[in-house]
């Protein structure tokens, strides 16, 4: 009775063993076929300390613009220049119909010329009655009152002049030139129209002196001071430009509570008025993990990278990364200190590669 049982029992084993052996023969083989060796550089993770980047949008402007407008109500009789133009400082820019200034210049010359002949009459006088009072000729009285006639005379003529002068003024404020070399940005304004005072007919500013302009909250501002850095990135540019910090405006706004700090750009930049940046300002550092920037990949949609195991496979692996600065980008999560990735990913590398290392390093 034993040897029966016993038989269908090692039946079975043997049939067991043999569907195992089976089994994993294919598997080597699937594994031998799907498994590439890939050389490529391989880089260690280790923690660093990440700067904390605070960013607010600005816009360059002109240090250096100006309105400029007449000092006389008058029609524009002609306007010398077009948008765009660039102008030296004293060119002529527009001109006011100066009739009725010339009216009152020659107003103003008639009675100075009344002023005159009636301080010369004065004069006679004084020095006539002078000489009779001297020798004693004529009283004191009398005297005292050509004095004075003749003292009055002499401030008449000096308010005549003054008038004269202001005449003269007011006609060259009828011709408006440009107050420094700049740029005409924008004309208000056309030959024939009504200019007034405090209203600007062209606006005018100087290239070669920009800053950038932004606001940040009181939390930002406690951490800048005048030369702090400041990254400057452009819609377009790969690379942002490195501004300095030249004047923090100490008041702030009373609607936004947000201050105005103003930034100098770097020489050479090519940056125009008017346009928009994004300024970037470092309060402080925190630890964080960095990968170069050549090993972050999108695969599919996904961001990741991939990681070597101990047995120098390859896996791609989805991270969630930050800011790049310096050519490293910032792992949020993903990845862990002491994993090795590869830098920079070979295009044909796939999860499940065998990477042999071209060289190694510390991130």
């Amino acid at each position: 009775m034993n040897h029966l049982l016993a038989k269908p029992i090692v039946i079975a084993v043997a049939a067991m063993l043999l569907l195992a052996g089976c089994s994993e023969k294919p598997a080597d083989h699937a594994a031998t076929e799907v498994t590439n060796t890939v050389k490529a550089n391989v880089v260690l993770v280790n923690p660093g300390n990440t700067a904390i980047i605070v960013t607010a949008p600005g816009n360059v402007v002109a240090q250096q613009q100006a309105q400029i407008a007449s000092r006389l109500m008058g029609f524009i009789r002609e306007i010398n220049v077009d948008v765009g133009q660039k102008v030296k400082a004293g060119q002529r820019l527009f001109s006011v119909d100066p009739a009725d200034i010339q009216g009152q210049v020659s107003q103003a010359n008639a009675g100075l010329a009344q002023a005159r002949a009636a301080l010369a009459d004065a004069r006679n006088d004084y020095e006539r009655f002078g000489a009779l009072y001297k020798e004693e000729a004529i009283p004191k009285a009398q005297w005292d009152k050509i004095r004075l006639q003749y003292q009055i005379a002499q401030q008449q003529a000096a308010a005549a002049q003054a008038g004269v002068n202001t005449a003269n003024a007011q006609m060259r404020y009828a011709t408006l030139t440009a107050p420094f070399a700049g740029i005409i940005t924008q004309k208000l304004a056309n030959v024939g129209d009504l200019a007034a005072p405090g209203h600007p007919v062209l606006m005018l500013e100087n290239p070669d002196k920009l800053q950038v302009q932004t606001q940040v909250s009181a939390d930002v501002y406690a951490h800048l001071q005048p030369g702090s850095p400041a990254s400057l990135s452009v819609g377009g540019q790969t690379t942002a430009l490195t501004g300095k910090v030249a004047q923090l405006v100490p008041a702030a706004d009373p609607m936004s509570r947000t201050y105005q700090v103003k930034i100098d750009l770097p020489a050479g930049h090519t940056l125009k008025s008017g346009m928009f940046v994004q300024v970037g300002f470092a309060i402080g550092e925190r630890s964080s993990l960095r990968v170069p920037a050549s090993a972050v990949l999108d695969r599919a949609g996904i961001t990741g990278v991939f990681v070597v195991d101990r047995q120098n496979i390859a896996h791609y692996r989805m991270v969630r990364v930050g800011d790049t600065s310096n050519g490293l980008t910032d792992i949020q999560s993903g990845l862990s200190t002491g994993e090795r990735v590869v830098s920079p990913a070979p295009a044909n590398l796939q999860s499940g590669d065998k990477v042999v290392s071209s060289g190694a390093g510390n991130v």
